[in-house]
């Protein structure tokens, strides 16, 4: 099968960062499905694997997460689906990843496509749909249905691709959402993606939410690092606030900075369910599914904004380029082979 994959960990500008290759296609067993991939797209979590550093595979390496495609073979303990099935999910960090003709992965994790998404679409969702949500809804608590609304919460970084998923599903469920962008373009698209209002990161949170009449925030989703505005966040979060980290640290925070307020930390790593088995990893089917329902009935719209064809190591290499850049709009996506 036609795959895409690295041996060394290279720039992205060099021609081997990423290379096409051929390999086996693999058999599916207990509760693997096998699905011929039509569409990928890709997320900081690409580029973030595939950076810079001194290690060599002895064999190719197939990176990728979000994927959309058709179930052609299932494991014998397989039960949620069956061969011809459309499907989307984000995968297992743990296992090579989605740049493949086909591919396995666990059922429990795995999404039927929403029937009113074409492949291309719905592989940009299943990475920052899954993310905000268990962010939002398993650790914040706040309820995807209202009973929440009117509680606020401040989207460091609106315009990428967990953003405006996450500006969606907050505004659904009834939340003042609060994005921040600092371009025309970015803040033109958190207000698309239903952000009741949009600050600059670049300038001081605390001045600008209070000019909208806030004078803290119920929850923070640092969609970016969270070292350069760790006082701010500080400053502006709730009494018996929460506040949501995605990214690896690079430096210490501090924090006594919240202890006064009792404010609350949460990590938000959507592997973690598939990369430690847990016994709720069916979470992610049961999510995938509700999200999907989400979609066809209007209620969510498509992150993409733009497409590369086909799926192959040079525009996967142009994906990781513009991903790294910082300055991407919602989700790329690769289609076809």
């Amino acid at each position: 099968m036609k795959a895409v994959a690295l041996t060394r960990y290279l720039p992205i500008d060099d021609p081997n960062a990423l290379l096409d290759v051929e390999l086996p296609r693999p058999e599916a067993h207990g509760h693997d499905l096998r699905v011929r991939v039509e569409a990928v797209s890709i997320n900081p979590v690409d580029a973030k694997v595939r950076a810079p550093k001194a290690q060599v595979e002895n064999t190719p390496k197939v990176l990728g997460y979000d994927a959309a495609g058709v179930v052609e073979a299932v494991g014998e303990a397989v039960t949620l689906f069956k061969p011809g099935d459309a499907v989307f999910y984000a995968g297992d960090v743990t296992r090579p990843g989605t740049n493949a003709e086909f591919h396995l992965v666990d059922e429990r994790i795995v999404g039927p496509k929403p029937r009113t998404l074409d492949f291309a679409h719905a592989a940009c969702v299943p990475l920052t749909a899954l993310t905000a949500w268990e962010l939002l809804f398993d650790r914040f608590r706040f309820d995807p249905d209202g009973a929440s609304a009117g509680r606020s919460v401040l989207m460091v970084a609106g315009a990428g691709g967990l953003g405006s998923i996450a500006i969606q599903l907050a505004k659904r469920a009834g939340l003042r959402v609060i994005a921040t962008a600092s371009r025309p373009e970015t803040v033109a698209w958190c207000r698309t993606m239903g952000a009741d209002d949009v600050i600059d990161h670049r300038q001081p949170l605390q001045a600008q939410l209070q000019a909208l009449g806030l004078a803290h925030v119920d929850a923070i989703g640092s969609f970016s690092g969270p070292e350069p505005y760790w006082q701010q966040y500080a400053d502006v979060i709730a009494p018996q606030g929460m506040i949501g980290i995605l990214t690896t640290l690079q430096n210490p925070l501090d924090l006594n900075l919240l202890k006064n307020k009792s404010a609350s930390v949460h990590w938000e790593f959507m592997f973690a369910r598939a990369m430690f088995a847990t016994p709720d990893q069916v979470r992610q089917h049961e999510i995938l599914t509700r999200v999907a329902q989400l979609f066809d009935a209007g209620e969510l719209r498509s992150t993409l904004t733009d497409t590369l064809r086909p799926i192959d190591a040079a525009n996967l290499r142009e994906a990781h380029r513009r991903i790294e850049s910082g300055g991407t709009i919602g989700k790329i996506a690769l289609a076809g082979w």
